[in-house]
């Protein structure tokens, strides 16, 4: 069987674009943006483009609760949990960058594991 198109998980998995839009813009920081302003702009972007931020949104509510708590996680995985200026540039960086970042301490801790 051949892989689904973007379009067609869109329609399959979240019933339209227009509904993914309003589950992301409820799952996501806006970041001083209006919320029609943000459905708006996520309204042009492409379906793949929305597929990973809704995964990466979920990822992060499921595993985290909260961009704070994956900070504070990533933190705690570089052994860094009491620098505060480092916590605090962390938390200016996207929820994707955090995440990648995330997964690659993640790696290292169970490298130096073994």
């Amino acid at each position: 069987m051949a892989k689904k198109t973007p379009l067609q998980q869109v329609k399959d998995l979240h019933g339209g674009k227009e509904k993914l839009v309003d589950k992301l813009a409820g799952m996501v920081e806006l970041d001083g943006e209006s919320k029609d302003d943000f459905k708006e702009r996520l309204l042009a972007a492409p379906n793949s483009k929305l597929l990973r931020l809704h995964s990466i949104a979920t990822e992060i509510r499921e595993r985290f609760g909260d961009k704070a708590k994956l900070v504070d996680s990533l933190l705690g995985l570089q052994n860094k949990s009491k620098d505060v200026d480092y916590r605090d540039k962390l938390l200016t960086l996207s929820p994707t960058q955090l995440l990648s970042e995330h997964h690659a301490a993640e790696r290292r801790a169970a490298k130096a594991a073994r």
